[in-house]
């Protein structure tokens, strides 16, 4: 499927066929895809809870109760869901570990490069520390990132998504260990293929018109 078909297709899934379950080479290629998501500075301030067995699933879907439980059969009935953390802080130890990576991957011609961008994310990090004061939302913006891409990547191999806010992720973060680990859950995204009274499926999408959302200069 071409991007723009994708793109066109793409809905939120209200109800999931929980007999089909995603491809495993299908599902590799999606999470490789999430992987691989773009980061302001390279940053990467994410970790990835992949559940797929029933109960990993029952696992996530505590953080669907109360009044959240409208949201508890898109988890325990979607083939996998994906809990999306971001990292509370990026202290140095985390940035070495970049640099690190970096490093071992090939990006630096010399320790001068290597320098350079030790020195620029440095700058980010501490930009939004001290003057912005807001370092937790800016790293948990570049989840959302993550988020976009995984979703298209979805929708490029005819699977369908489900992003969810709508979920309590002070029970999660419980759940899993999350806030010993530096981390916290931010939203649950739900994949698999949507069962047959989805209604959502049924209805055109709506977007406001290309002269409304764009100015060409």
């Amino acid at each position: 499927m071409d991007i723009v078909s994708a793109a066109k297709t793409r809905y939120t899934a209200k109800a999931y066929d929980p007999t089909r379950k995603v491809p495993e080479d299908t599902m590799r290629q999606i999470l490789e895809v999430l992987r691989l998501s773009p980061s302001s500075v390279n940053s990467q301030p994410w970790h990835f809870i992949v559940a797929s067995t029933p109960e990993g699933k029952e696992r996530v879907a505590k953080g669907a109760q109360g009044g959240y439980a409208f949201n508890a059969s898109k988890i325990t009935q979607a083939s996998h869901v994906i809990v999306f953390c971001a990292r509370v802080e990026a202290d140095a130890a985390y940035q070495d570990l970049l640099l690190s990576q970096e490093q071992r991957d090939g990006r630096y011609a010399d320790d001068a490069a290597k320098a350079g961008q030790a020195k620029g994310r440095a700058f980010f990090v501490d930009q939004h520390r001290f003057q912005g004061k807001d370092l937790t939302h800016w790293l948990e913006k570049q989840v959302y990132l993550a988020l976009g891409t995984t979703m298209l990547a979805a929708a490029t191999l005819g699977v369908d998504t489900t992003p969810m806010e709508g979920v309590d992720a002070k029970a999660i973060d419980e759940e899993f260990g999350l806030r010993a680990k530096g981390l916290t859950s931010l939203f649950v995204l739900s994949l698999g293929y949507h069962a047959d009274d989805d209604f959502n499926a049924k209805l055109p999408k709506s977007r406001l018109k290309e002269e409304q959302v764009f100015t060409f200069v």
